[in-house]
């Protein structure tokens, strides 16, 4: 029994005078069966990567779907930890195309638990990966069943367009789920449920970097935040409607800003220690870098500031409007294009200075949305939109629309589902953006960078699959 033993493993000698941690050396040699198929025209070249808080050089084997890597690795082997081995096995292949006709899966998304109702979260998808730049090339989208073993069961599938979804939310991309083995089997069978596009938001490529300035707006009249009744109330089971107006769109912005870092200013506050009044803090408490890292970050300094500020009135709207636009002023040439979102649950206090704000920054590459949680009245944000009649001051009109508003409660589903809130929410909270930011290019002569033309094979339909 000891010979065998000490062939495979040695164990360190034991030294008094230099002592160190006890270890036995282990030989490992790895061998891989039945492994897939990737090649076309001959069988995989496996690649095998050994990591144990470090990568060892991988060796590549030609040519077999059973690799026996001659490669032997010795390790340190400590009885009293765990120690986790990862292999990698890869395969490696000229890059190529598969324009025959065939599918390749894009996009996959997330799952969606415990409901035979999901609505999944928005998702970017450069046009060039999506469909090769091609309007008409045709899309599937397959839909399955996720198993908690980690298995998924095909429920059934449909094909769309580019150009069909981007007609958006419509009775044209309400879509069959079909699966095809059940059609040809059962007579009565009709489909496996239904899907609907929610929402569909185009970016020209223009490329620039794109810069989402967030504002929240916090108020005495929202009350307590540590009450129930408040509409800042940090509840364990769910989002207020703050963040949930807060995480609906800027979960879908944030994709288009390059660095995903955010300042996030708040105002209607008195502010520790002297309880002075602001209108324009730093919400992650550190004016000289307000900026956050991504949604999640916003989100997180949002929840800090309710438990350090005490919130508190007036409600005035041209300060952070003013701030942003200083920002606008400086970068006219179309490398920026800067949005602010307002979340506010009240009247405007300062509404003759909020107009002559916006008609200012109408000539600046911004936008602003303002989105309005509670009960309150908001006549004040609807003439601020200008969808009806062109916002003005002092005898001067906005040179174009700048401002989206929308109030949250007419979105809120009716069944409780803040999933489905959120989503028909950021829908119309974003619709104006693209055509707003569109007029500013155009009015100032700024063309996108050229894009290279879109391929399609002669013969042969180009298809995408989701």
């Amino acid at each position: 029994m000891d010979k065998p033993f000490h062939n495979m493993a040695s164990i360190v000698d034991f030294d008094p005078l230099n002592p160190s941690v006890p270890a036995t050396k282990v030989e490992i040699t790895v061998s891989c069966r039945n492994l897939l198929d990737r090649d076309t025209f001959s069988k995989s070249d496996p690649s095998k990567t050994t990591s144990l808080y470090r990568s060892l050089r991988p060796q590549v084997i030609d040519n077999t779907l059973n690799p026996d890597f001659v490669r032997k690795f010795i390790l340190d082997y400590f009885f009293e930890e765990r120690q986790n081995l990862r292999f990698d096995l890869r395969l490696e292949k000229p890059l190529g195309s598969n324009e025959d006709g065939t599918f390749t899966i894009c996009h996959k998304t997330e799952v969606v638990k415990n409901t035979l109702n999901p609505v999944w979260q928005a998702f970017k998808i450069p046009v060039r990966a999506l469909c090769n730049g091609d309007y008409d090339r045709t899309i599937k989208i397959e839909v399955y069943d996720w198993d908690r073993d980690g298995s998924h069961d095909f429920i059934g599938e449909f094909s769309t367009s580019y150009r069909e979804l981007s007609r958006g939310q419509s009775q044209f991309n309400v879509y069959e789920v079909v699966n095809p083995k059940k059609k040809g089997k059962k007579k009565k069978y009709l489909n496996s449920g239904t899907v609907t596009l929610l929402s569909f938001l185009e970016i020209s490529e223009f490329g620039l970097n794109l810069l989402v300035i967030l504002k929240i707006l916090s108020l005495s009249t929202t009350g307590n935040p540590a009450q129930p009744t408040s509409l800042h109330y940090m509840s364990p089971y769910q989002l207020n409607a703050y963040a949930m107006a807060l995480k609906a769109v800027g979960e879908i912005i944030q994709d288009y800003d390059s660095d995903k870092m955010f300042p996030a200013l708040g105002f209607g506050a008195k502010l520790p220690p002297d309880g002075r009044v602001s209108h324009e803090f730093a919400l992650n408490g550190n004016p000289q870098n307000p900026y956050c890292a991504g949604i999640d970050g916003v989100m997180e300094a949002y929840y800090q500031s309710l438990k350090s500020v005490q919130l508190y009135g007036p409600t005035n709207f041209s300060p952070v409007i003013n701030h942003v636009a200083r920002y606008a002023a400086s970068v006219k040439d179309g490398s920026q294009y800067f949005v602010l979102l307002i979340i506010t649950d009240g009247v405007i206090s300062d509404m003759a200075q909020t107009k002559e704000s916006i008609v200012n920054a109408s000539c600046l590459p911004m936008s602003i949305i303002i989105v309005g949680v509670g009960p309150a009245e908001f006549d004040a944000m609807v003439e601020l939109d200008g969808d009806e009649v062109r916002i003005s001051s002092r005898g001067r009109y906005a040179e174009r629309d700048i401002v989206q508003f929308v109030p949250f409660r007419d979105y809120i589903d009716r069944t409780g589902n803040h999933i489905l809130s959120m989503a028909r929410l950021a829908k119309d909270v974003l619709a104006e953006i693209p055509d707003q930011f569109l007029s500013y290019m155009r009015t100032r002569g700024i063309k996108p960078s050229p894009a290279p033309p879109p391929y399609t094979p002669p013969g042969q339909p180009i298809q995408t699959q989701i």
